[in-house]
């Protein structure tokens, strides 16, 4: 990829990859983040990414391994402060202007909440799917199966089932 070419990837690549991750860690500022960080690591690799002819999957294996790994960072980082006998800052939880669904995937597991992105907003088959994480083709369905029966049980209205119970 040449300097241009990468360039024109990222303007393309950038919004849909940081809504990707959003909806797969729940969180926009992390989201952003991880994905900036993974562009600059792309950036010296532009050469090698052409070649695989699948940059954006690349870009987006590492922006979740960043979120991974940040995110392991935060959990010893928070054990260490209990282990300390002091409790880290009190953080609000998201308010109530939250949308409905990111909070539904947020409830899922982690491997349902990124095989559902990855499925229905990254439009990846099934096989593409264990591709890029690793998973067999069998677990990748499960995990969708799985995930969606979860999703509609959480995302019944209430009002509907009060209609139907009179």
């Amino acid at each position: 990829m040449t300097v241009e070419e990468f360039e024109e990837f990222y303007a393309q690549a950038v919004t849909r990859l940081t809504g990707q991750l959003y909806v797969m860690l729940g969180d926009l500022h992390e989201a952003q983040d991880v994905v900036q960080e993974a562009f600059v690591r792309g950036w010296s690799r532009r050469r090698q990414l052409d070649r695989d002819g699948r940059p954006e999957a690349w870009i987006r294996t590492v922006a979740w391994r960043l979120a991974v790994s940040r995110w392991r960072f935060r959990r010893r980082t928070a054990d260490a402060w209990h282990r300390g006998g002091v409790s880290p800052p009190h953080v609000e939880g998201p308010g109530p202007d939250q949308v409905v669904l990111v909070d539904a995937l947020r409830e899922l597991p982690p491997q349902q909440r990124r095989s559902l992105t990855l499925h229905y907003l990254c439009d990846l088959t099934v096989e593409q799917i264990a591709g890029e994480t690793g998973l067999s083709t069998s677990t990748v369905k499960t995990h969708l199966v799985r995930g969606r029966t979860a999703l509609a049980q959480r995302l019944q209205d209430p009002r509907i089932e009060e209609v139907s119970d009179v």
